[in-house]
């Protein structure tokens, strides 16, 4: 089993999770030309085209993207991958790598696994990467975009002030609580309140495999981008949110689908973590898009 510590009272509903994660949602490192690293977890059909990309969110990883994979993967070839300075991933140059820099190495990433065409799959901090992978490298790679809870960024003009605070308080909160107190409170604002006591320990689990310099990485990600620098981009895209989402909250994800000119739905009984609280929903979210993606006709 994956050699990840866990608190006593995780522990037991840790175990099935785990034990999946490793057996049949494994992570392996990929060696880029460029010599950095990146880990991945995938599974599914292997030939299928497009193959589904999962981006995860800020205070997350790969394996948070387990059950709705999996669930996906019995049509679709699913990678999710740890972001630059999460886990085993090399962390970008630089202590503020731009959204461009994320795409940058998706693409190297890509092109390495012989992944030509896919359904990019956004969530949260994950979206902001996916926006900026659509409208740069991948603008001829990416068939269909989609976008669960996105984070909008606080790069806009005339948000520098409310941009600082953001990036003090997120530097100050893993000063002064480590990535073990960050874990701890994740999950009262990540999920909803109906959320299980297995959804809860599983976020924190991910949370607490956080690496302090990635993690910072990000915060300047989430600091300087837009994604509203990313208009009439030449894939369709899909914005969901669940109702109960207190980070990104569902009007501000549906302003997000009427700037892309994208479907929007709302998730029932989720949060912001999307695909740990209701993977299901999640996983018939990327169905559908590969399928749409293959030309196939929805019904219903």
């Amino acid at each position: 089993m994956t050699n990840i510590p866990v608190t006593a009272t995780d522990d037991a509903l840790l175990q099935a999770p785990l034990a999946l994660l490793d057996s049949r949602f494994a992570q392996r490192v990929v060696t880029l030309p460029s010599g950095a690293q990146v880990a991945i977890r995938e599974c599914g059909v292997p030939v299928s085209k497009p193959s589904a990309v999962l981006l995860h969110g800020i205070g997350s990883g790969a394996a948070s993207w387990l059950q709705a994979a999996l669930a996906a993967g019995e049509q679709a070839h699913v990678v999710a991958w740890d972001a630059p300075g999460y886990g085993l991933s090399t962390p970008l140059a630089g202590d503020a790598p731009a959204d461009t820099d994320y795409a940058a190495r998706l693409h190297e990433l890509l092109l390495a696994l012989g992944i030509t065409r896919c359904v990019l799959v956004g969530h949260s901090l994950g979206a902001l990467m996916a926006c900026a992978y659509a409208r740069g490298p991948g603008a001829t790679r990416v068939a269909r975009l989609v976008l669960i809870s996105p984070a909008g960024g606080y790069g806009a003009p005339g948000r520098a002030a409310v941009a600082e605070r953001v990036r003090s308080e997120r530097r100050e909160a893993l000063r002064t609580l480590g990535v073990a107190g960050l874990a701890e409170r994740s999950a009262e604002r990540l999920l909803s309140t109906a959320a299980g006591a297995q959804a809860r320990a599983w976020v924190r689990w991910n949370s607490a495999r956080l690496q302090p310099a990635g993690y910072l990485q990000a915060v300047e990600l989430l600091c300087a981008s837009d994604l509203a620098r990313s208009p009439g981009l030449a894939m369709p895209v899909e914005v969901y949110c669940g109702d109960a989402d207190v980070v990104t909250p569902p009007e501000a994800c549906r302003n997000w689908a009427e700037f892309f000119g994208a479907e929007f739905h709302l998730i029932e009984r989720a949060g912001h973590a999307v695909p740990v609280e209701q993977p299901e929903a999640a996983a018939r979210i990327i169905t559908r898009a590969v399928e749409q993606a293959n030309g196939v006709r929805q019904h219903g």
